[in-house]
């Protein structure tokens, strides 16, 4: 471990000791790190160093994605800093900012889902007239008895 000039902190931790520290799996750091999320240098024995700043940056993720921010949509904003930096306030601030809007409509989705599930409790087959999630208006209950969405049908019927 590489020791920084400020009260002996090491300027580089090893997997494990990011794995410790963040509350992540080192088989998760290593996908983070695939997926160009995270990034490490490695040492003459090949084994990774990741800057101090990767555990904001883990903990960025790991805040994102438990919202329902897609890794991609991570990466993307992981990709306007600079690939050592930390994200800081404002730097959240902006990209959840962004993200806001996208988490109003899964929140409205979730709202409607909650307030209309009672009609689907035992419908099982969500063809009975009163479905209004999937088959309002009983549409599907023209095209025969049964689960019409998940019937395959066969050549010739």
């Amino acid at each position: 471990m590489n020791q920084g000039p400020q009260h002996g902190l090491p300027m580089t931790l090893s997997v494990g000791e990011v794995a410790r520290r963040s509350g992540v799996a080192v088989s998760t750091l290593h996908f983070y790190e695939a997926k160009g999320l995270i990034r490490s240098e490695r040492t003459v024995g090949n084994q990774r160093r990741y800057a101090r700043a990767v555990l904001r940056r883990v903990s960025f993720v790991r805040v994102a994605q438990r919202v329902g921010i897609s890794l991609a949509d991570i990466a993307a904003a992981l990709a306007a800093l600079p690939a050592t930096a930390s994200p800081g306030r404002e730097d959240w601030a902006r990209l959840s900012a962004a993200w806001r809007e996208e988490l109003d409509e899964r929140i409205a989705q979730l709202k409607k889902l909650r307030d209309t599930l009672d009609d689907c409790i035992g419908c099982g087959c969500l063809s009975i007239d009163r479905c209004r999630l999937r088959n309002p208006g009983d549409k599907l209950g023209g095209e025969g008895a049964g689960p019409q969405r998940l019937l395959v049908r066969k050549k010739g019927r």
